[in-house]
């Protein structure tokens, strides 16, 4: 088979956006490293040790491993992670971790969050599952439903968990690769309803997310209750200006704003920053997923096309319900920003699923 070379403007974009979250990353939650820890560095070095680091030798590794590899293991995969999702609600493996969501696994000092690993191999195992049943998908009982199912699943374990933030992503992911696969229309019309309507449910049997529901539609309602995080994330855009307070200059950071270090980072990148930088790192988004459509348009596999469509899905559904629910398009969700927020897991997976797609960019268009 012809080697060819990996897609390295892709490559470039991928490390410029992870250099500039590190930066903002230790610029965010230097207060609240020192409050918490007494270490300034705190969450910056464990994103390095953590996600940063280990997941870019995943992307090298993965990079140089043939894509169909994943695609013949696509089961497997798609059994472990409903065990691991199953896993989080087993006593004494499972955690809480300080919330009410059951959605981390201990195993011995090291904590991870399934559903972050749920997400790629979802997107695998439905690659897989979509280009050997393609032909199927027009009919609605043998084709359509079936699809929907094995897509389901997962998403409903972590409905039980639960986390509604990661839920709609999951959905985006599922809705969007079976669009791809030219469902039909009337079937995908039948899932958009069903969908919005189990969003809208999840939020009105949970009071908290009733009431963060009702702050977005009515934000001046409670600005120093369950509206004060996205009260003091707008405050803190809006002081920046178009060229913000300067790198390190956030005032919003020292424990006014929640959740600096994690969903609520693009605030203090805005506040930092400006409009005009932030408008540039919104750009170099839209530039990656650009890239991850059009190296999915030149793909001749089946598969990898999916699996492309699914990490455009994934990145950009995360991307605007974390930077939508900052700038008050949203209501917040938690969810955090791709390749940005701390968390080992979230980048760890990031990078290692942005080394398939450079394998893909090899070999994809050929049919292998």
């Amino acid at each position: 088979m012809e080697r060819l070379k990996s897609d390295y403007s892709l490559f470039i974009t991928v490390i410029a956006i992870l250099l500039f979250g590190l930066v903002m990353l230790s610029s965010a939650s230097s207060a609240l490293g020192q409050a918490r820890f007494g270490d300034s560095f705190f969450y910056i070095k464990r994103q390095l040790l953590f996600g940063a680091i280990p997941g870019f030798i995943s992307l090298i590794i993965l990079s140089k491993i043939q894509y169909t590899f994943f695609q013949k293991l696509a089961s497997p995969i798609y059994i472990g992670i409903l065990g691991l999702l199953i896993a989080v609600f087993i006593p004494g493996i499972g955690s809480a971790n300080n919330t009410s969501a059951h959605s981390w696994l201990e195993l011995g000092p090291i904590g991870f969050q399934p559903a972050e690993l749920a997400k790629l191999g979802l997107i695998i195992f439905f690659a897989a599952y979509l280009s050997k049943y393609k032909e199927r998908l027009p009919d609605f009982k043998t084709g359509f439903i079936p699809a929907v199912i094995v897509g389901m699943i997962p998403i409903v374990l972590v409905i039980l968990q639960p986390d509604i933030g990661t839920v709609a992503i999951m959905f985006a992911i599922v809705f969007g690769m079976l669009f791809m696969a030219n469902t039909k229309i009337s079937h995908m019309s039948l899932l958009a309803t069903a969908g919005v309507a189990g969003l809208l449910v999840m939020v009105l049997i949970a009071p908290y997310r009733a009431a963060r529901l009702t702050i977005f539609l009515h934000p001046a309602l409670d600005p120093q209750g369950i509206g004060y995080q996205t009260s003091q994330a707008l405050l803190a855009v809006g002081s920046g200006g178009v060229f913000g307070l300067g790198l390190g200059r956030s005032r919003q950071k020292f424990q006014y704003l929640p959740e600096v270090h994690a969903d609520s980072i693009f605030a203090i990148i805005s506040e930092e920053m400006g409009f005009i930088i932030s408008s540039l790192f919104v750009g170099l988004l839209l530039y990656l997923f650009y890239k991850l459509l059009s190296l999915s348009k030149k793909t001749k596999d089946g598969f990898a096309f999916l699996f492309l469509q699914g990490i455009l899905f994934w990145i950009m559904a995360q991307s605007f319900l974390n930077i939508g629910a900052i700038i008050g398009l949203l209501p917040l969700t938690g969810v955090p920003l791709p390749f940005v927020s701390h968390g080992g897991t979230s980048l760890f997976i990031l990078l290692s699923a942005i080394g398939i797609v450079l394998n893909i960019s090899k070999y994809g268009e050929k049919n292998v």
